[in-house]
């Protein structure tokens, strides 16, 4: 795969999404420039960074990355000349983005692509004080953690120009990630809908006592989360219809249209009872996790995942 032809970017924000980020380029090779205004912020990330690269060197790591290869910085504007792309990671408020963007689009050089990782905030809605080259700015939102899971949705906003997201797109593509292009803007994109979907379904279930916390969570994982991972919903539809997408559908149409109607029945409503009730499952049924333990396992599962499906001609 050929290398970036982008080779230096900046980060802002170092929260779980920023410092994700952070280690995902160097270990890619790129420099980083990268700020935080928050207190401790600098000493976090240096701890983080140590903590996690040698995951990123069992993963394998891209000719010339380094920890030594990102700055942290007070102030992002001071070094804008150097960088070819900003990836944003800070908080999910438009008023914030919209500032930000203003002032990055006016100080930034012209080509620079500037992307948000906002996991629902169209960038039409923040771009509107943009007045030198906001054809360049879209959303480039990943899916947590971004230095492990490669899927990147590209939203452009309806005045973002066509060079710039196929340059965005190229990026992410030339580190490994899996970019896909969402045609229109939608709340939420496409993966957070997707998942906040089965969410839903998954509260009422519980909430209903149907099934308990920790047995919803073995029927994803030890049922459809594994051939998800290999096979979308198209793609298993195909396959359970013995390769006839249409055939599967009027094959269950019936039955579908029946748990559909009984979803919609259902549907999880959020409020202070409801919420007070799915806490109560979690801890009695799932209880306290060693989040370290799980994280790292977790991440472990995925690399071993990710290595294996590259070595297959259907799923790389």
């Amino acid at each position: 795969m050929a290398g970036p032809s982008i080779k230096t970017v900046g980060v802002i924000g170092t929260g779980v999404i920023g410092a994700s980020w952070t280690l995902f380029f160097l270990s890619r090779g790129l420099k980083v420039i990268v700020t935080d205004p928050a207190v401790g912020a600098r000493e976090r990330l240096a701890a983080y960074l140590s903590q996690e690269w040698p995951t990123m060197e069992r993963a394998g790591l891209h000719k010339g990355a380094s920890l030594a290869n990102y700055q942290f910085v007070n102030n992002i504007f001071d070094h804008l000349r150097q960088i070819e792309l900003v990836q944003e990671t800070g908080p999910e408020r438009v008023d914030f983005k919209r500032q930000l963007f203003a002032e990055l689009d006016a100080k930034a050089p012209r080509d620079a692509l500037l992307l948000s990782s906002s996991s629902g905030i169209p960038s039409s809605q923040f771009v509107t004080d943009c007045k030198y080259n906001p054809g360049r700015i879209m959303i480039g939102h990943p899916f947590n953690p971004p230095h492990m899971v490669p899927l990147v949705e590209v939203v452009p906003h309806p005045g973002a120009e066509t060079p710039y997201i196929t340059k965005a797109v190229d990026f992410y593509r030339s580190l490994g990630k899996k970019p896909i292009v969402i045609k229109k803007e939608t709340p939420g994109f496409i993966a957070n809908r997707l998942q906040m979907a089965l969410y839903n379904e998954a509260y009422s279930l519980v909430t209903r006592d149907i099934v308990s916390a920790a047995d919803l969570d073995t029927c994803i994982t030890a049922g459809p989360g594994l051939r998800w991972s290999t096979t979308g919903p198209f793609v298993t539809n195909i396959l359970a219809g013995g390769g006839n997408f249409k055939h599967l559908l009027e094959h269950i149409g019936t039955a579908a249209k029946v748990w559909t109607e009984d979803m919609q029945k259902h549907a999880f409503d959020l409020n202070p009872k409801t919420i007070n009730l799915l806490d109560g499952n979690v801890q009695e049924t799932i209880g306290n996790l060693d989040m370290e333990s799980l994280q790292r396992d977790r991440d472990q599962v995925l690399l071993e995942l990710m290595k294996l499906k590259s070595k297959t001609s259907s799923f790389e």
